[in-house]
């Protein structure tokens, strides 16, 4: 039995929010690089981003340019895009679809959607070369719920303990199977924090979404997961069936849900770089890329159930622009809060009762920075 609790029940009394460094100093961002972003499993994205054998995208993360792909055996693998002869990277195009095979454009060396060598021209004479010994680097890579996540770590903790809490959660909405719809990048001029802590509350919603709040009241949160790298839980759905302009569901339910479901989004974040919304029509998903300490792209994703595809009542733009909307507006208040710390005369502030995960984000955020 999962029991929710409203934010003021498990506010702790006195928190305050981050002081200015964390959001501009150089050094800090550097160390969040570090000891968060390549040591934890971050998201890349769906498993339906690439869903034929030989296709691939490129994921430019943390200094490292990744390549994403399903292979002849419809298995998904990662590798760095570094050619074992000389580094070169391999692949260019943002996406595509490989043959059968991928070959580094200067040397025409030349590997198996595996990752193995299968092809290094004039190598042959060369004393104690074995094609064997270079292979492309692989990632480390785990596919949850039909979401790819990366680890950058050559000892990364095993997957199943780091989401432990989240393992066998979502079961009912279909994860692995759904389709995208739309993908919207967007550029934010703010640190990545204020993303987190912008989600993970519904203070700010009445006066930034009245759109929002006049169908989801924004009294109305409860949380299960209130500590620690997941934290999140429900919202209600009220005069409405679903968050989109219309307030009607826009396409088939994602899954054999509970009919408490049908009336709630359920929103997680996961560090560090995914957040999860979980709606009874669609699944959205944010994966957050920090590029400084005052810009990060944001990725957008709308999920839908591949039943509801060619369908007359499908209607995705439904909900993708009422989100899309709110993303905007989110991401401008984000981007002011970026610009008041970036003043000498700011100084921490306190947080709401209502603001209970904003204020467990920073605790676990401050434990793993100054470990």
């Amino acid at each position: 039995m999962v029991t929710f609790f409203k934010p003021e029940q498990t506010f702790l009394t006195g928190s305050k929010t981050l002081s200015r460094e964390y959001y501009l100093s150089l050094e800090i961002f550097a160390g969040e690089i570090e000891q968060i972003f390549t040591r934890s499993w971050f998201c890349a994205g769906h498993v339906s981003r690439i869903p034929s054998a030989g296709d691939y995208f490129v994921l430019d993360a943390y200094a490292e340019s990744i390549i994403i792909l399903r292979d002849q055996n419809r298995e998904i693998r990662a590798f760095y895009n570094v050619c074992r002869h000389r580094g070169t990277h391999m692949c260019e195009e943002a996406e595509g679809k490989f043959s059968k095979t991928i070959q580094c454009p200067y040397h025409a060396w030349t590997y198996s959607l595996d990752g193995k060598l299968i092809g290094a021209p004039l190598m042959k004479d060369v004393a104690d070369f074995n094609k064997d010994e270079y292979p492309l680097h692989a990632v480390n890579l785990h596919v949850w719920q039909g979401f790819i996540f990366l680890n950058l770590s050559k000892s990364p903790e095993p997957f199943k303990h780091a989401f432990e809490p989240l393992l066998n959660k979502f079961e009912g909405w279909n994860l692995p199977i759904l389709k995208s719809a739309r993908r919207i990048l967007y550029d934010v001029k703010a640190n990545w924090k204020f993303i987190f802590q912008n989600y993970n509350e519904c203070y700010h919603c009445p006066p930034v979404h009245p759109q929002l709040a006049k169908i989801s009241p924004s009294n109305s949160g409860e949380n299960d997961l209130i500590a620690g790298p997941f934290i999140g839980g429900f919202m209600s759905i009220e005069g409405a069936g679903s968050l989109t302009l219309s307030g009607n569901v826009c396409a088939a339910p994602v899954g054999e849900l509970a009919e408490e479901d049908h009336q709630r989004v359920y929103y997680y974040s996961c560090s560090p770089n995914l957040l999860l919304s979980l709606h009874p029509d669609y699944v959205m998903f944010h994966t957050i890329w920090p590029q400084s300490p005052t810009q990060s792209i944001v990725h957008c994703e709308w999920l839908f159930h591949p039943d509801s595809f060619g369908r007359a009542d499908f209607h995705p733009e439904d909900g993708i622009e009422f989100w899309d909307i709110t993303n905007r507006q989110d991401w401008h208040m984000c981007e002011l809060s970026q610009l008041g710390v970036s003043s000498r005369a700011y100084q921490p502030g306190p947080y709401s009762p209502r603001e209970a995960l904003p204020a467990a984000f920073d605790n676990y955020y401050l434990q793993i920075m100054n470990k």
